[in-house]
């Protein structure tokens, strides 16, 4: 019988939310079920929840957001998400719909309190038109804070609604009274409890739309997906939708057509744009063999491609799943901002209690008094501070995604701008990772081109990286290979056999020159310059020698010197021989090496780094580095462009340039400086507002304008660092 698959994660769309109180209701409620693990983000207003070892099920927990006064569904496919967007569409439409009813409700206030402002007389309204205008601004437009308000005390909590139910009531509840009563002595408050809700929805349309520009990055990652594919079915060529191809399909994709897979070519020349996936803008060439994968833009020729990934097995729908999760993720910087926003509301509704008390019995006014009191609870909402970190973390991981670094999550992104050392592997990292002949020398007597073509015979039957160098090198010089007899392969020395009634060998310098005296100067010479040297020699003397090496990346100086300046540390580890490691040291501008580095002994290097107190970054390509990857701090992961590790690091660089690593620390270092401007600003307007509010000095219209505002800036501020260059 086959096992049931358990499902271990999901994610919520959330609707519902008026502040940050409310998403820590739901994710400490959340995280209070039996093998639970959620967070919430009210920037995204989204959860994500772990709950693999939990025996709930999806409709458990959406039942239990539920009976919390939110709706929520499950956003896990592209169907999902587009039905995301369109509840988020209609909802926004509700909203704007109220918000012109309510906002033609309160004009005749307004034009009455700009009258009043410049001259004009007090109440031209009849009072009892008044109190017909507000009483369905109060109990229509704004039953939505008295809903709120009773799941968030039910639950034992206090949030925006709370400060917002009670502030307009205050004021609507005492101009009734006085209406009723016709206590013409007193003025009525109509004025402040419908322009307090009404800029209260403004403000939160403002917040809804800045806060959909915050997710363009993966609304661009979703556009690039073609909706149909060309296939060749029963030898017909057909048009389907992306949804119905399978692996294995063989897929048509013509000049200037969206790839829909990701596959292998298995016909055709062309170049493709692969910048959307990788940032890299210069097209690439691809021919048969060569992996393609899904959204990139084929610009030439036709190509025919075998499918190897489709729909959720796509990289493409890797990046977006990777994004979208850490986007909904929490830096730690955030939970500062979760402390307070956890007593705000019952400290601020003591502040007003104490503010009406204070000004009642300092001035003998229960008017000013009351008005002061409802100004405090108005003015402190604390929407602004739940909102400064994760709009920045959205933005900050979005634009890194166009950038080709792909943080796996909040705390990666924040923690990247904190490393003290940067340890850095050489092969593929700082070097190409691909051998390369740099000098072919040849002893008196022999040909050059000669000795080239019989070492690359040779190797023809060799797999090993520094034959297939020499054999690439004698394609390049376009030299014909010769066939080998009586072939042998000598693990660990080299190779050898016969070519045109010649036994020849070619391997280490030290194997091959047994019964031969070598040029130990040209060998000393080429070792101090980081050069793999390998002899070719017959039965009667040495022929020549092949020096390879791996090249430096042309980037990897200039990224080290940029790093570098941002005072990080930088070291590298190789499991090269001392002179190769400290040629390209010297090459890359690294003083600090350690050489003939087992991979096993690179978490050795990292753990003994972190013990003297320092916070270290290591770059490898995500396999043979998977032992310091783990250890590190924070861990990038060099994408190779056929194996990409974007589960195994922190951070996956879509290039193959360290460049993208300076890219990642400047990313981390302009969203954590958007972040700490965001908590200011949050701060400094309730440090500012609730005194003057509380001093009387703000009446509860400017309150609420100012209220609406500071969410509204919080969330523009971020969306600025869009605008940055990395």
């Amino acid at each position: 019988m086959e096992k049931e698959t358990v499902q271990e994660s999901t994610e919520l769309q959330l609707i519902g939310m008026s502040c940050v109180n409310c998403a820590g209701k739901i994710e400490k409620s959340l995280n209070a079920l039996p093998g639970v693990k959620a967070s919430v983000n009210f920037a995204t207003e989204k959860a994500h929840v772990d709950f693999g070892d939990s025996p709930l099920k999806v409709e458990n927990l959406i039942k239990m957001i539920q009976e919390l006064g939110y709706q929520a569904f499950e956003v896990n496919s592209e169907v999902d998400t587009q039905k995301a967007k369109e509840e988020a569409a209609a909802e926004y439409r509700k909203e704007l719909r109220l918000f012109v009813i309510s906002a033609l409700l309160t004009l005749p206030f307004m034009i009455e309190m700009v009258t009043m402002f410049t001259g004009g007389g007090h109440e031209m309204m009849p009072r009892w038109f008044q109190w017909i205008l507000a009483t369905p601004v109060q109990f229509w437009i704004g039953w939505r804070f008295y809903r709120g308000s009773y799941y968030a005390l039910r639950s034992g909590s206090a949030n925006m609604d709370v400060l917002v139910a009670l502030g307009t009531t205050m004021a609507y509840g005492l101009s009734a009274v006085i209406t009723f009563l016709n206590w013409h002595h007193h003025h009525v408050y109509f004025e402040a409890s419908t322009a307090v809700i009404t800029l209260i929805l403004l403000g939160k349309l403002m917040e809804s739309r800045a806060k959909g520009k915050t997710s363009e990055a993966v609304e661009g990652l979703l556009r690039l997906q073609p909706k149909k594919a060309f296939v060749e079915r029963n030898g017909e060529l057909k048009q389907i939708d992306i949804s119905e191809l399978v692996s294995g399909d063989i897929v048509v994709v013509k000049n200037g057509e969206s790839i829909p897979v990701d596959g292998l070519v298995v016909e055709g020349v062309s170049t493709v744009d692969e910048s959307m996936l990788t940032g890299e803008s210069l097209p690439v060439q691809k021919g048969v063999d060569d992996r393609v994968y899904a959204a990139t833009l084929n610009q030439d020729g036709s190509l025919r491609i075998k499918a190897t990934g489709v729909g959720a097995k796509t990289q493409l729908a890797q990046i977006i799943k990777i994004v979208t999760t850490a986007q909904g993720s929490k830096a730690p910087i955030q939970r500062l901002a979760d402390k307070i926003s956890s007593v705000f509301v019952p400290v601020v509704v003591g502040i007003s209690v104490l503010t009406f008390i204070g000004t009642w019995l300092w001035t003998g006014d229960l008017t000013s008094a009351f008005i002061s009191s409802v100004s405090v609870l108005v003015i402190a909402c604390p929407c602004a501070l739940g909102l400064a970190t994760p709009t920045a973390v959205v933005v900050g991981i979005g634009k890194g995604a166009g950038a080709g670094v792909l943080f796996r999550d909040a705390k990666a992104l924040e923690l990247a701008e904190k490393i003290d050392v940067l340890v850095l592997d050489k092969t593929g990292t700082i070097t190409e990772g691909k051998p390369v002949v740099t000098e072919v020398h040849v002893t008196a007597g022999q040909d050059r081109n000669e000795v080239l073509r019989w070492a690359a015979s040779l190797e023809m039957g060799s797999s090993h990286p520094l034959a297939h160098a020499i054999v690439e090198e004698a394609k390049k010089e376009k030299l014909e290979l010769k066939s080998v007899q009586n072939f042998k392969n000598i693990v660990g020395q080299g190779i050898e056999g016969r070519i045109e009634n010649r036994n020849l060998k070619l391997g280490k310098t030290s194997w091959v020159a047994a019964p031969y005296s070598l040029d130990q100067k040209l060998l000393a010479d080429l070792e101090n310059k980081g050069q793999t040297l390998m002899a070719l020699a017959d039965d009667e003397r040495v022929l020549g020698y092949i020096a390879v090496a791996d090249r430096i990346r042309e980037s990897s100086k200039a990224a080290i010197a940029e790093i570098q300046k941002r005072g990080v540390k930088v070291m590298m580890l190789t499991g090269d021989n001392e002179g190769t490691a400290r040629e390209i040291s010297r090459q890359a501008g690294i003083t600090d090496f350690k050489h003939s580095v087992k991979p096993a002994d690179k978490a050795n290097v990292i753990v003994t780094l972190k013990r003297q107190k320092k916070r270290v970054a290591m770059v490898g390509d995500g396999i043979n580095d998977a032992p310091a990857l783990a250890m590190a701090d924070v861990s990038f992961s060099m994408s190779s462009g056929t194996d990409i590790a974007i589960e195994t690091a922190d951070v996956t660089l879509m290039k193959n340039d360290l460049m993208s690593v300076a890219h990642a620390i400047e990313l981390s270092h302009l969203t954590l400086q958007k972040i700490r401007q965001n908590l200011f600003f949050a701060f400094i307007y309730n440090v500012l507002g609730i005194p003057l509010a509380s001093l009387g000095m703000l009446n509860p219209v400017i309150a609420g304008a100012a209220m609406a505002m500071s969410s509204v800036s919080v969330v523009s501020n971020s969306l600025l660092l869009k605008r940055k260059k990395i």
